[in-house]
């Protein structure tokens, strides 16, 4: 008897135009609408639609509809969904570049003070400057798009944090862990300086990049508005 040979799941991404849908939404590091993105892409709004529900089914991204009521068909916001795992596997930096330049770097104190004030100019190049929302849900939607998986808890009245579930430069901090989590720290303060000017770092929580974990956790920032 032939025994069949088990069909492998489907590659979503293997589509070229939600191939296309999940880079744009990467890059922006923003929730973008139907529109937009069709706009981008110079394709009709319908068969967009369709893509990103496909998508979304998949996991791989998020929908969220829009607070206020607005004529017509509601309004659908795409994010990259926090869980997303494209091609099946937890996102990862550009790994081996990352490795050699943490392994060349000495982690003096020092240089981590350089190393952080770098990592704050690149996080305000990295922020959106066109964020539908502002505060922690913002700073959660760029990380997500930068591949951290990240869950986001409110603490009333203005705190919040943030645990990462994947480290996309894991390969990197296995070379050299307080260079990298110290860029990162950096990061994250410049993406606060653009996303919520008045927040603050309380800290910053490294932890196995293998098991991920890392903790940030916020002051000073605006809570999602209600839906009520």
């Amino acid at each position: 008897m032939d025994v069949p040979f088990p069909v492998p799941p489907e590659d979503v991404l293997a589509q070229p135009t939600r191939a296309r849908l999940f880079a744009l939404l990467s890059e922006l590091k923003r929730a973008a609408g139907t529109v937009e993105l069709a706009e981008r892409l110079a394709l009709h709004p319908n068969g967009v639609r369709n893509h990103l529900e496909r998508m979304e089914q998949a996991g791989l991204i998020a929908r969220e509809r829009a607070r206020k009521p607005t004529p017509g068909r509601p309004r659908d916001w795409w994010t990259i969904a926090p869980n997303a795992r494209p091609g099946g596997e937890p996102p990862r930096a550009y790994t081996d570049l990352g490795r050699w330049l943490a392994r060349a770097i000495p982690p003096r104190p020092g240089s981590l003070r350089d190393i952080e004030a770098a990592g704050r100019e690149i996080g305000r190049e990295l922020a959106p400057v066109t964020a539908e929302t502002g505060g922690a849900d913002a700073l959660q939607s760029t990380l997500v798009a930068l591949g951290f998986q990240p869950t986001l808890e409110q603490e009333p009245p203005d705190q919040a944090s943030l645990c990462l579930g994947n480290c996309p430069y894991r390969d990197a901090v296995r070379e050299n862990q307080p260079v990298i989590c110290t860029l990162h720290r950096g990061i994250t303060l410049g993406l606060l300086d653009v996303l919520e000017p008045d927040g603050k770092l309380i800290d910053f929580v490294p932890r196995d990049p293998d098991t991920a974990g890392c903790l940030i956790e916020l002051g000073g920032v605006s809570a999602r508005p209600s839906d009520t």
